[in-house]
């Protein structure tokens, strides 16, 4: 399947507010229906999806002209045609979609570290089980989005977050140096289960369960 991927990323007068997007893009909300495209839009993201690419480039072009009678411009690389079958893929709303898969954009898994890294510093102060409530806030969140793709990616997730907070037990313990197997031996996966942090392996079992 082809797909059309079009980002509206300003107007004369500046960045368009989710807001203001979704006032001004409603008559091209209609106008793509009218067309009977397939449009997927959130703010001033959206994707169309085409059945061939005759048709997908037919679709932009209408795009364009509908974009230029209403003062909007699309981004100039990020707007393109895209075989969704084929390698490569493109990344919508926080996703990568590539050959019928689809998991965090790398934008995305850059962004979920940043933050785990911001929550559990070497040197925090907190108890850890402070630490792993403020954590488990987070995760529980991010969880929700991202609970559609493939277990191994939210194995990885756990296996970095149990990494960070081995690296603040370990200096707490006065050890200097990089982590060893020691340490996951002394603070095995177990014991951040027991200690309530929440898995997101884990409740993704338990999300599919009712699946079986």
């Amino acid at each position: 399947m082809k797909t059309a991927m079009d980002k509206i990323t300003k107007c004369v007068h500046g960045a368009l507010s989710p807001l203001l997007a979704n006032i001004y893009l409603d008559p091209f909300d209609h106008q793509m229906t009218k067309r009977g495209a397939r449009l997927v839009r959130y703010a001033d993201d959206f994707v169309i999806l085409c059945e061939t690419e005759a048709e997908a480039r037919a679709t932009l072009e209408v795009v364009r002209a509908w974009m230029e009678e209403n003062a909007l411009t699309l981004h100039p690389t990020k707007t393109r045609i895209v075989d969704a079958s084929q390698p490569g893929g493109f990344d919508f709303l926080g996703y990568h979609f590539e050959q019928g898969r689809k998991w965090p954009s790398k934008k995305s898994r850059d962004k979920f570290k940043d933050k785990i890294r911001a929550l559990t510093p070497r040197n925090n102060g907190s108890s850890m089980a402070r630490i792993i409530e403020r954590t488990n806030q987070y995760l529980r969140g991010w969880f929700e989005y991202y609970k559609h793709i493939r277990r191994w990616m939210l194995n990885e997730n756990d296996k970095y977050i149990r990494g960070r907070l081995r690296a603040i037990l370990r200096q707490r313990a006065g050890r200097r140096g990089r982590m060893k197997g020691t340490d996951a031996k002394q603070w095995p996966n177990r014991y951040f289960t027991e200690a309530g942090l929440f898995s997101l392996a884990q409740a993704h079992a338990l999300a599919c369960e009712p699946c079986k």
